[in-house]
């Protein structure tokens, strides 16, 4: 049986029965806890930096947007040999080696054919023919610019076996024949080749050339493979950078600083205001994904990059995507809509009781009405709203790990793009017969048919997946560090009676920071581990779960079945219990100084003797907060297409493949952004209750230090009686 906290707690009267000066708030002999836990947190961030710093050293981001040449240069790449700056653009020389590409049977990969670097697609001439050469070199004596401004045609400088080997399609000149189209920077061939330009070609004794479909259908697989899809949604989110600092930094944090400043002085409006917005916001972001679906519109995307047939049409996997994710994000509409007209005559009773309550205590009547139950919520927010107000410096302390979580995610999403890029290029090992005149050589050569692409080694999967779990651990951690000094500074006000220093209004918040930093990082260090575990546990179990609904191995039985799908609700549950567990957990280590495991079990044990007490006020208001937090990350959602449906991110250089990733991370860091500044109020709300119950338990079940109001609220012996029977 636990002792009593009121010795180490707060301010105690004195004999005369005032409050001495000296006493200070929720001091006691505090000693550093979960040291163990803290030295394993710092060896994990010296572990993420090395493990970062291979990325730097390794990863080149430019892989993720461009392809590789046959030399195994990245397009694009201004370092490369010949420098390929601003030529960004994959194109296949030869056509016949395109369309060996493509067939079920045959030996030539794409990534095995030649391939170099352009500024634009090529297209066939109208009156002749027209041809790209190889990169000049050897005796071809022009510069990258003059061999750009001409076309990339030389021909007229080949000597006579050079043309003869061009016309065998060997180079170092390759006839334009079909035309082609950027698709996310690979010049795509069309079915459709140039009967003008293929006459020349045969009058000029040139091989013959394949003219079947499947040349279209070859570079078409190859860039929408899923590998290619990944990399170009992270290149996304490198691009749109501005947009993730002004929609997923700057913005949430406006909108958060707002509504907290609106919870201090509309606490009556807000759940109307809050709901209100969130059905709005969500189905302003349902439409927007319709309009880039092309369900809705003219503004679908589309993988073909400049100026087009407009009757040629290309599908991506992109736009399925996008347009799974309309469907989702419909499903989402219509339960959120239905939760809100259910949860709407809850409202409209808290708000009618907040009016109603002054008159009753105005009339002398002791006893709280029926009714009280449906507004605690609201009390309970007034409340908090009462606190903020007078520990004003709680509304800017969230600054201070928002600040550290840009500087952590500026850092983190670099090395993430580096990362996902460091793959070593190295030339690929074929069986395939084909020759290519070498300009350096003066001779066609046989040997260097086999072209390059990027090996990935099993070490950088496991270092990108570190890497995501050591993201989703530095924000926890930052998360409930703030919850800690958020807990100990209300807490610090209402053991002290609610009193505070006018002359000194952030001693409660820098008292709170300084015990945190002294004392209690181990501990909240093991609380954040344990949530990213339990997360990381169930994400690899989802994906399990779900490869095996793929690969149709799921089990048949009506038991197996049940232990595979009743396993999902479970870990969610466990999920959620620990997440509230830890909340709570933060609260009494901000409190009492204790360890993390016993100031859980502290938190557990005041809950369980108070269920009923604290199970009917907590419901309605944590839903406002999270209505209140979709707001914010909704918000930043909208800005995010906005900004993304620009001319920059619709142009060639800068254009995203899909608004899909940088719009989803942008809601991640606007919710992130939300967690941070609606935790005042949420932690406002959950350390006066568990103060207030244990207040109560040290004072024979009356709280001597809770105000008035918030006695009425949670101290109804009448209803309490009610509910028990």
């Amino acid at each position: 049986m636990r002792g009593p906290l009121g010795a180490v707690i707060g301010r105690y009267p004195s004999s005369d029965g005032s409050v001495p000066i000296d006493g200070g708030i929720i001091r006691h002999n505090r000693k550093c806890r979960d040291i163990a836990f803290l030295v394993i947190f710092i060896a994990f961030w010296v572990a993420m930096i090395v493990n970062s710093s291979f990325g730097f050293n390794q990863g080149n981001p430019l892989r993720l947007t461009y392809g590789l040449d046959y030399k195994g240069n990245v397009c694009g790449d201004r370092h490369a040999d010949p420098g390929l700056r601003e030529l960004e653009l994959r194109y296949w020389l030869n056509p016949n080696q395109v369309y060996q590409s493509g067939l079920k049977d045959g030996q030539l990969k794409l990534e095995n054919a030649r391939s170099i670097c352009l500024l634009d697609c090529p297209i066939p001439a109208e009156d002749s023919l027209n041809w790209v050469c190889d990169y000049p070199e050897g005796e071809i004596r022009l510069n990258m610019d003059d061999w750009i401004d001409r076309n990339y045609d030389y021909f007229e400088f080949l000597t006579p076996a050079m043309r003869n080997s061009s016309l065998q399609l060997q180079g170092p000149c390759y006839p334009v024949l079909f035309p082609s189209v950027n698709v996310y920077w690979s010049c795509q061939y069309l079915a459709r080749v140039s009967n003008l330009s293929l006459k020349h070609w045969q009058q000029m004794g040139g091989v013959n050339i394949n003219e079947d479909i499947i040349i279209d259908k070859s570079i078409h697989k190859t860039v929408n493979s899923r590998s290619s899809v990944l990399k170009r949604y992270m290149a996304d989110i490198g691009k749109s950078w501005p947009v993730l600092i002004v929609c997923g930094g700057i913005l949430p944090l406006f909108l958060s600083v707002i509504w907290l400043l609106m919870i201090r002085h509309f606490v009556a409006a807000m759940p109307w205001i809050t709901v209100s917005l969130f059905n709005i916001l969500i189905i302003s972001v349902t439409m927007f994904y319709y309009l880039k679906a092309g369900w809705i519109g003219n503004d679908a995307i589309s993988p073909i990059i400049g100026v087009h047939d407009p009757y040629y049409h290309v599908s991506a996997r992109e736009l399925n995507h996008i347009r799974a994710v309309a469907v989702l994000m419909t499903f989402i509409m219509v339960v959120a809509i239905l939760t809100s007209i259910a949860i709407v005559r809850r409202i409209l009773m808290a708000t009618s009781v907040l009016k109603a309550s002054d008159r009753v205590r105005e009339q002398g009547n002791g006893d709280s009405p029926p009714w009280l139950l449906v507004a605690m919520p609201a009390f309970l927010c007034y409340v908090a709203a009462k606190v903020i107000g007078e520990v004003q410096a709680l509304i800017i302390f969230p600054i201070i790990p928002y600040l550290m979580l840009a500087i952590f995610y500026m850092f983190w999403i670099s090395a993430a793009l580096h990362l996902f890029s460091s793959g070593q290029v190295v030339q690929n090992k074929c069986n395939s017969n084909c020759c290519a005149y070498d300009l350096v050589s003066k001779s066609v050569n046989c040997d260097r048919c086999c072209g390059y692409s990027i090996h990935y080694t099993p070490h950088i999967a496991i270092a990108i997946f570190f890497h995501l779990f050591g993201c989703y651990w530095a924000t926890q951690f930052f998360i409930a560090s703030s919850s800690t000094v958020i807990a100990g500074s209300v807490a610090s006000y209402y053991w002290a009676r609610g009193e505070t220093s006018p002359e000194i209004p952030f001693l409660p918040v820098i008292s709170s920071m300084k015990r945190l930093l002294r004392y209690s990082l181990g501990s909240v260090a093991l609380g954040s581990l344990i949530v990213s575990f339990v997360e990381s546990i169930r994400f690899i179990l989802e994906s399990i779960r779900r490869k095996m609904k793929i690969g149709g191995t799921t089990p048949d039985s009506w038991y197996g079945k049940a232990a595979f799908y009743s396993s999902r609700g479970c870990l969610r549950g466990i999920e959620w219990t620990i997440k509230s567990v830890n909340r709570n957990a933060y609260i009494m280590i901000a409190i009492t100084g204790k360890s993390f495991c016993r100031a859980s079990a502290i938190a557990t044990e005041l809950i369980m003797n108070n269920i009923l007490r604290i199970g009917r006020v907590n419901v309605i208001g944590d839903v406002i907060l999270f209505l209140g937090k979709l707001c914010v990350s909704l918000s930043s959602a909208v800005f995010a297409f906005l900004m993304l449906d620009t001319h920059k991110y619709r142009s060639a250089h800068n254009k995203i493949s899909s608004p899909l990733f940088p719009v989803l991370v942008c809601w991640g860091l606007g919710y992130v952004v939300a967690t941070l500044f609606f935790g005042v109020v949420e932690m406002s709300i959950d350390t006066i209750i568990l103060s207030f119950c244990q207040d109560s338990e040290e004072h024979q079940g009356t709280a001597q230090y809770a105000p008035p109001l918030l006695i009425e609220t949670l101290n109804d012996q009448n209803e309490m009686q009610r509910l028990t029977q």
